[in-house]
């Protein structure tokens, strides 16, 4: 064999497992056809991130006009693309650069599955014991007249100036994070989505909470709306859905959800089986061929498609192919709507919580109102905790600037069935968000 271990696909599903497989001797390769890193790294939520730090901001000066903040500054698109360019565009040559001298060999070609052993890279034919599918997902599109003025957010986060009317077709996170930054810069942002919801998975209270700030800051939901045509004219670009609503805008941006890239990849002819969802996998993460994993947003699972998940199966399955028979067993998986505020779930959603009253119960916690020094003048930031019958931390959601890594102590709480007892054994900084939710959170759970 060439390799050890062949994984296609250079995004956070292959090369975390790539490198810990290199560290124990095995001969690993890595083929990307696009930019190494994948799609978080180079078009997705790194890119995204490194622009989201002046919107977050203007949100919080703008919180404390008044109160020693007489104006907040205004954000120059053009300049702040040119940042994301200094950040994101040298990462993968020095990922490259790193896997390489981490042992791992780099190919680059558009791979395809000859049989259970062999991959052909472009006209080079490579054998492996073992091979890895890590070939994520791309944006869907919609098949209706106009379809090519239609963007997506690889495009969206390259975009060298802010337009100033946008339509966004589709009501997801990528929908609400990028018409949340167009709103905060002025522009005329419409939402239209097919069905009667929001960000559909995420607690509903707070969805309307940040579905009304978004339109206090001029932001038009459109809901029950099928968009069918799209036209080019002395306009600019009309949208026109089958109930007859017309909206004339500069850019459009396509988010109506992602599909797995199993195109080409060989296969059926292996016999390996997959859904409209992905490539179909066992407890083990191998695919009907057993000596063949997938991992990350490429397969189909009940499990959020996450960057951090991808990431887990990368190890999962570098710890299975050098001897760990243990299925993969997954901790609850925190995420997040990087809005402002920010929108976060982890474990036990509310909605279910509400269907099994005799299983679970709830506890909202205002702590914005009650903290609101600690939390930067939020006086609507909230939690809305699910807890088992034994009192344990199994779910919560949260509407606050922080939930980003308040989320994370959470998460780490359901994880390791904290108790009161083992929280007030730890010492944390104060003032701080983190120990003001913690101050609440223990007064809830049970004593040992």
């Amino acid at each position: 064999m060439d390799y050890d271990v062949m994984m296609i696909g250079s995004g956070h599903a292959t090369w975390h497992g790539a490198v810990a497989l290199a560290q124990q001797g095995k001969h690993v390769a890595i083929i990307e056809k696009d930019l190494v890193g994948g799609t978080c790294t180079n078009y997705g939520c790194d890119a995204k991130i490194a622009l989201d730090g002046p919107f977050q901001l203007i949100e919080q000066l703008e919180r404390f006009t008044g109160a020693g903040v007489d104006k907040a500054p205004d954000i120059h698109w053009s300049d702040l693309m040119t940042y994301k360019h200094q950040v994101i565009d040298p990462l993968a040559p020095t990922m490259t650069t790193l896997l390489n001298q981490l042992g791992v060999t780099m190919l680059t070609g558009t791979a395809k599955l000859v049989d259970a052993h062999t991959v052909t890279v472009d006209d080079h034919t490579y054998t492996s014991d073992y091979i890895v599918l890590g070939t994520g997902q791309r944006p869907a599109t919609l098949d209706i007249p106009g379809a090519e003025y239609i963007h997506d957010s690889r495009e969206f986060l390259d975009l060298p100036d802010m337009p100033e009317r946008l339509v966004f077709i589709g009501a997801g996170i990528i929908a609400m994070e990028f018409a949340a930054m167009a709103a905060t810069m002025g522009k005329t942002v419409h939402i239209v989505e097919f069905s009667d919801k929001t960000l559909a998975p995420f607690n509903q209270t707070y969805v309307a909470r940040l579905r009304t700030k978004l339109q206090a800051q001029g932001v038009q939901f459109h809901f029950n709306e099928a968009v069918n045509e799209v036209v080019k004219n002395e306009k600019g670009i009309t949208v026109t859905t089958a109930k007859g609503l017309i909206l004339d805008c500069d850019y459009i941006l396509g988010a109506t959800g992602r599909v797995a890239n199993i195109e080409d990849l060989g296969l059926e002819s292996l016999g390996i089986q997959a859904s409209k969802r992905g490539i179909v996998v066992n407890d083990h993460l191998q695919t009907t061929v057993p000596n063949i994993y997938a991992s990350g947003d490429v397969i189909d699972k009940p499990q959020a498609k996450l960057t951090p998940t991808a990431t887990f199966e990368s190890n999962y399955i570098a710890q299975a192919i050098l001897g760990n028979a243990a299925p993969i067993s997954y901790p609850v998986i925190p995420s997040v709507v990087f809005t402002m505020p920010r929108l976060a779930e982890v474990g036990v959603t509310v909605t279910e919580a509400q269907a099994h009253p005799n299983t679970y119960h709830t506890q909202v916690l205002p702590f914005g109102k009650q903290l609101a020094f600690q939390y930067k003048r939020t006086l609507d930031a909230e939690a809305t905790l699910v807890f088992d019958q034994a009192g344990y931390l199994v779910g919560a959601s949260l509407y606050a600037d922080d939930s980003d890594d308040l989320i994370n102590l959470l998460t780490l709480i359901i994880n390791g069935h904290y108790t009161a007892t083992m929280l007030q054994q730890q010492i944390f900084a104060f003032p701080s968000a983190t120990v003001g939710l913690l101050d609440l959170l223990s007064n809830l759970l049970p004593r040992n």
